[in-house]
């Protein structure tokens, strides 16, 4: 929902924030995403005029040196075309304030740069072992006041335990209205659309049930391997890193049943029903219904490439696995009997996002001669960002006595569809907006995310109590050979 629909609704909000504190100001994701999309949301004015946009790191950095890092970051994500005039206004706005969380005089530097400032959102992208004293912290030291946002990246958390912790912290600081957890893929235009395609359209909602549709997959591939996060990586692996929440949330806007109105607590509520209602992977059935797999050496991108094991910084011993294939099914009478098939993995042929809706077969084709393709519904989120509606159409020709068909797609691509608008925003800009307006739709509850930790916890547990094996599939394929057999067996396949 966007913040203009948000204000024409009615709905109040709290008054714009005066600044915006962001920890780990020169760590990857603040400099390749997070700079660049308060920049371009100030560029297209949409930032509150007067408001701070304060960076907190441990590095000692003189003010100039700051900004020629935010400069660079910029040029990069702009592809060097950065207004001058657009910089001048953004460059004003910018602090840096050195910080370790470890010792409270850091938090008097940093209530020293908030001076006059009440309505404060501040960002945690840092490492989760920094969200505990950060909040005790800011706290300890008046600062998370009634009027103050806290914004607050994955991972929460490697299991429902250490989330619960987590989220418990943040408790102590802040109260749940006032939380913003993040899983950028809610913020993609496609992702988003997804709402409007099923509640906006009479078309779709009255088949999207089990009666009409086979199954869905969905898909998120990666062609990096772990891009020197490997002790990052090797502490959660796929299940936890991926499948926990962007394949989750995904299988939530598709699965919900329509809320009453976009307000954030009746999506939010409607995506905690799907949650619950997924039925639990434990016992012998993990052996059946999921697949974990680790990369080895083999070729992407066109060049060789290391398995896992051997990246930089990496064990021979490792268990953790970068791919996994599962079939979840969701327990409810619109759904009960389709399967939801999700995949995720590291190292795979191609980068690419999208969920595939597969409708069933005609009953009975009165076209002899012909083989009927199913219709099939594709929205791809990543690289590109469309809609693809596979049909049945007659072939032309004068041929007598039959009629040929083949399948033909509908396509919507949301840049060739919308040519007068910036192509590709990033994620964040969208989330950082909602931040702002204090809208809460696309962000996740608590309650939501430590059903998704419960669920996902159960099938760790079965893999280490059944001893699943991690099976290897070549850098460059599509997964182990596991992954194919396991929508195999049940008549489909994936739509690669």
């Amino acid at each position: 929902m966007s913040s203009s629909a948000a204000h024409r609704s009615g709905r109040s909000h709290a008054a714009a924030p005066d600044a915006l504190m962001l920890f780990g100001a020169t760590g990857d994701l603040a400099l390749r995403m997070l700079y660049p999309s308060l920049y371009f949301l100030d560029a297209a004015e949409l930032l509150p005029p007067g408001m701070r946009v304060i960076g907190a790191a441990r590095s000692e950095l003189a003010h100039d040196d700051f900004l020629q890092r935010v400069r660079e970051a910029l040029e990069v994500r702009a592809d060097g075309e950065v207004s001058e005039a657009a910089w001048a206004r953004f460059s004003a706005r910018l602090v840096y304030v050195s910080f370790d969380a470890s010792k409270p005089e850091s938090f008097l530097a940093l209530a020293n740069a908030l001076e006059n400032a009440s309505r404060t959102i501040f960002y945690l992208s840092t490492s989760p072992g920094l969200f505990g004293p950060i909040c005790t912290g800011l706290k300890a030291a008046g600062l998370a006041h009634a009027g103050s946002r806290m914004v607050v990246e994955k991972p929460i958390g490697r299991d429902l335990k250490s989330c619960q912790a987590i989220n418990d912290v943040l408790a102590d600081a802040f109260s749940e209205d006032r939380i913003f957890r993040v899983d950028h893929y809610l913020g993609k235009e496609a992702v988003q659309n997804l709402l409007a395609l099923r509640f906006a359209n009479t078309l779709f909602e009255p088949l999207w049930n089990k009666s009409a549709i086979d199954h869905v997959q969905i898909t998120v591939a990666e062609t990096v391997g772990v891009e020197g996060r490997w002790d990052y990586y090797d502490d959660y692996g796929a299940l936890r890193d991926m499948v926990q929440n962007h394949l989750l949330q995904l299988l939530c806007l598709v699965a919900m049943e329509p809320p009453a109105s976009l307000e954030p607590d009746a999506v939010r509520s409607e995506k905690i029903k799907v949650l619950q209602s997924l039925r639990p992977i434990h016992g012998r059935e993990v052996e059946r219904s999921t697949v974990r797999a680790q990369y080895a050496a083999g070729v992407a991108d066109g060049r060789s490439v290391p398995g896992y094991a051997d990246e930089a910084g990496g064990r021979p011993d490792t268990q953790t696995e970068t791919f996994v294939a599962l079939m979840a099914h969701v327990d409810n009478w619109r759904w009960a009997g389709t399967p939801f098939y999700l995949r995720t993995g590291k190292r795979l042929p191609e980068r690419s996002s999208e969920i595939v809706i597969q409708f069933r077969s005609v009953p009975h084709s009165i076209f002899s001669g012909s083989d009927l393709v199913a219709n099939r519904l594709t929205i791809r989120l990543q690289p590109e960002e469309d809609i693809a509606l596979t049909l049945m159409n007659k072939t032309p020709s004068l041929e007598h006595g039959g009629m040929e068909l083949t399948p033909l797609s509908l396509n919507l691509s949301l840049s060739h569809a919308f040519k007068d608008k910036r192509p590709r925003r990033i994620a964040y800009e969208r989330l950082l907006l909602e931040v702002i307006h204090d809208n809460q739709t696309l962000f996740v509850r608590r309650d939501e995310q430590e059903t998704a930790w419960r669920w996902i916890d159960a099938i760790r547990t079965a893999w280490d109590r059944q001893a699943v094996k991690l099976a290897t599939y070549g850098a460059g394929a599509w997964g182990p050979a596991g992954a194919f057999a396991l929508i195999e067996r049940h008549g489909h396949s994936w739509a690669d």
